[in-house]
């Protein structure tokens, strides 16, 4: 799919370069429930921005993370609610939902005794620690497999201790786990060697889903900032990211 600028006398005319994406399937915009947007405002200011960009659809992710955001089902349907609604008074032309971004840690084994929130009726995103991978990640990944989900790995190039480990992402898809990029991993804002691990997994054919993981302003700035970068473009429009699979895939019921 290609793009072409409108012709406009307004040099900063928005390029809708993630049209070709369609869904994106993580980001923080569930108001005041983690280190995402704080307000509704700002969710709906998001939002409308996500939209300009081609975005038809978005499912939110929220931080579970027991020790400090001990978010559910419960405490995040008010929050949510909210914006629904705010989007439907707007008229924007916009599907809105939420799962959540699952943090792998001695909580997590309680948490997978309950139904988990997620993408669609099986995709379920999670992440680890920076610091080092849990001892028992493989054991859950595998546990999640039998209870029906498929788990995706939230930003494997952000995991500096897999830099030099590269037959572990190999392994985590030999495992039936699907990989998922940030977008802003691909233009060097968490650091070169992010920016390096990240082309060299999507150069080895081994991400399945892009996502913004859009928390505040500065974020924000730095995705419109991508409508200069032709060569990011021109990968947005040829790689096969699996979002646009989402944009009509049933969510689950919370």
């Amino acid at each position: 799919m290609f793009f072409f600028r409108k012709k406009s006398d307004n040099n900063n005319a928005v390029v809708p370069f993630l049209a070709g994406i369609e869904t994106d399937m993580h980001s923080h915009l569930v108001p005041g429930v983690d280190d995402g947007v704080q307000n509704l405002e700002t969710a709906m200011h998001f939002l409308e921005t996500l939209h300009s960009l081609g975005i038809r659809k978005v499912i939110t992710t929220p931080h579970i993370m027991m020790d400090r955001y001990p978010n559910s089902a419960e405490t995040l349907h008010a929050p949510f609610t909210q914006v629904q609604e705010a989007l439907r008074e707007k008229g924007l032309d916009l599907s809105y939902h939420h799962a959540a971004e699952y943090y792998m840690d001695e909580y997590f084994e309680e948490l997978m005794k309950k139904p988990l929130l997620t993408l669609t009726e099986e995709l379920l995103l999670v992440e680890i620690s920076f610091m080092s991978p849990p001892p028992q990640l493989h054991q859950w990944l595998f546990d999640l497999a039998t209870q029906g989900y498929r788990p995706v790995l939230a930003h494997p190039e952000r995991y500096n201790y897999y830099h030099n480990q590269t037959e572990e992402y190999k392994t985590f898809k030999q495992r039936g786990c699907y990989l998922q990029v940030n977008l802003l991993s691909l233009t060097g804002y968490y650091g070169k060697h992010i920016q390096k691990s990240a082309e060299w997994l999507i150069e080895n054919k081994l991400i399945d889903f892009i996502g913004t993981d859009l928390h505040h302003e500065k974020h924000l700035q730095a995705i419109l900032s991508i409508g200069k970068d032709k060569k990011l473009i021109k990968l947005l429009e040829e790689y096969p990211f699996r979002n646009n699979t989402l944009t009509h895939s049933p969510q689950a019921i919370k």
